[in-house]
């Protein structure tokens, strides 16, 4: 009966240590996303988002400052814990979980202004065998008929890998690229931050729109703390509230 009873409190006191666990996650900066604002006070979309969502469901964490392809090597040796911002891939589902979505992203083509009629391109596949070349950030994730393409060499020589956006702008006005993938509302930031609002345009190319999700390590966490994410999520949908952070980011975003 003692043996029996020690077993049981173990068993409850390992359940209390893994419900006290601090989580870790990272974030890069990504505006309108993941940044710090002139208080050095971490905000952005999915800042608060994920704020939401991790209060909701009672769990702790701490944030970290990573480049995404770092962090996502740490998700797949357990070195971190979540990842938020995150696109499905099946590559990260071998070592991640992934939540239900919480928002929504949009990819497109950006070249200079004044340009999008003269780059003849309808489908992402023509840019092999073309004269035009376009910059793609390191580790993100631009869609399946993108990742499908990238393994063709043919393809890959017409694309340039750099660290951020940053680089990619430069290397556009410098003449060396003639557009770069990137999501919308982060462009918008990024002209606006450095006062660019004439310098680039949206070329009509579809590259890819699907849901974000927020990432779990499979080296560290279970399905329990996805079921309780996922429920957390449901009922932040439910009563509006991821809706109005997102709306709120937007008006905000508008009016900057």
């Amino acid at each position: 009966m003692i043996r029996v009873f020690f077993n049981f409190f173990i068993l409850l006191l390992c359940m209390g240590q893994a419900n006290s666990k601090v989580l870790s996650v990272g974030w890069e900066l990504w505006y309108p996303y993941q940044y710090h604002n002139k208080e050095r006070q971490l905000v952005g979309l999915d800042i608060e988002s994920f704020k939401a969502i991790m209060t909701q469901a009672n769990l702790p964490y701490t944030t970290a400052e990573i480049p995404w392809k770092t962090h996502l090597h740490y998700l797949k040796t357990g070195k971190m814990d979540m990842a938020m911002g995150a696109s499905w891939s099946s590559e990260r589902e071998n070592y991640a979980y992934f939540t239900q979505p919480y928002r929504h992203e949009t990819v497109k083509l950006f070249v200079k202004k004044g340009l999008s009629a003269n780059i003849k391109l309808n489908t992402l596949s023509d840019l092999i065998g073309s004269k035009y070349i376009l910059g793609v950030e390191s580790g993100y994730y631009y869609g399946d008929t993108y990742q499908e393409l990238i393994k063709k060499p043919s393809f890959r020589a017409n694309i340039s890998e750099v660290i951020d956006l940053e680089q990619n702008v430069t290397l556009v006005l410098e003449g060396h690229l003639d557009g770069f993938l990137v999501d919308p509302n982060t462009m918008q930031s990024f002209v606006e931050k450095y006062h660019m609002e004439d310098e680039f345009e949206q070329h009509p190319l579809e590259i890819y729109s699907a849901d974000i999700f927020i990432m779990l390590s499979k080296k560290t966490l279970d399905k329990d703390v996805l079921s309780r994410i996922d429920k957390a999520i449901t009922t932040l949908k439910d009563n509006g509230e991821l809706a109005k952070i997102n709306q709120r980011w937007k008006a905000s975003h508008n009016s900057d």
